[in-house]
């Protein structure tokens, strides 16, 4: 078999989630892992930093009731994740989020408004709930 008749296998793309993008089924009824197959139509993975996973964990232990039981299905979804265990430290998770984006050039998936525009800026493409119904995504990929 020639070289050139090799196919090149695509990277799946990487897209990191923050920590609401998995509260979004519970809070929108959206099936995310379907949306994104749909709106990206092409191989990707779903990316849990571990500051991320982190402040999941803490809302699962400490948060009022209801925070609690959500931070749990959060917690259970992100197990169709790939963990990255991010050995840095950061201010926060959104400054995790955003350097690993930045680094990797990848999309993050994230509802929160100042999370989005500091994305923005720094020309990092952006996948959000639009119309509490679907996914959009703002920028290249």
């Amino acid at each position: 078999m020639s070289v050139k008749s090799k196919s090149v296998k695509k990277e799946p793309l990487k897209i990191i989630l923050d920590s609401n993008a998995l509260f979004v089924p519970l809070q929108f009824k959206i099936d995310i892992f379907e949306e994104l197959k749909t709106l990206l139509n092409r191989n990707f993975e779903l990316v849990l930093l571990s500051p991320i996973r982190r402040e999941l964990e803490k809302l699962a232990e400490k948060g009022s009731p209801g925070m609690r039981r959500n931070a749990s299905y959060a917690l259970n979804l992100a197990e169709r994740c790939v963990f990255y265990d991010v050995n840095r430290e950061f201010a926060s998770p959104d400054d995790a989020v955003l350097q690993m984006a930045k680094e990797w050039n990848c999309p993050v998936f994230t509802n929160d408004r100042e999370l989005k525009k500091r994305l923005r800026d720094i020309n990092v493409p952006v996948i959000y709930v639009r119309q509490k119904s679907r996914l959009e995504i703002n920028g290249r990929v």
